[in-house]
């Protein structure tokens, strides 16, 4: 039982962290299209995260990703990408 409540919690805070990582990502997006930058924004709101950029045209992407572990033994890894409109510059 206490198991499975172990795993209950962990999935729950892996599943906190990807919507942080989803809502960082847009953020990111956003500031890259205004022209800022979106490494200090991941920083900010996802400390530890990989931050990768594209751009096709007029809409730039961001690209974050993060290991997170679902128990002592499950590692995974989250990630999250956004895009916008790229008219800051």
């Amino acid at each position: 039982m206490v198991l499975v409540l172990a795993c209950c919690i962990s999935g729950m805070s892996v599943a906190g962290q990807q919507l942080r990582l989803t809502d960082a990502a847009a953020l990111a997006a956003r500031t890259l299209g205004r022209g800022g930058d979106p490494h200090a924004i991941a920083a900010r709101l996802s400390p530890g995260a990989l931050v990768t950029l594209g751009a096709d045209g007029d809409i730039v992407c961001v690209t974050l990703s993060q290991s997170a572990s679902l128990t002592a033994l499950l590692p995974v890894t989250l990630s999250a990408r956004s895009c916008a409109l790229g008219g800051g510059r």
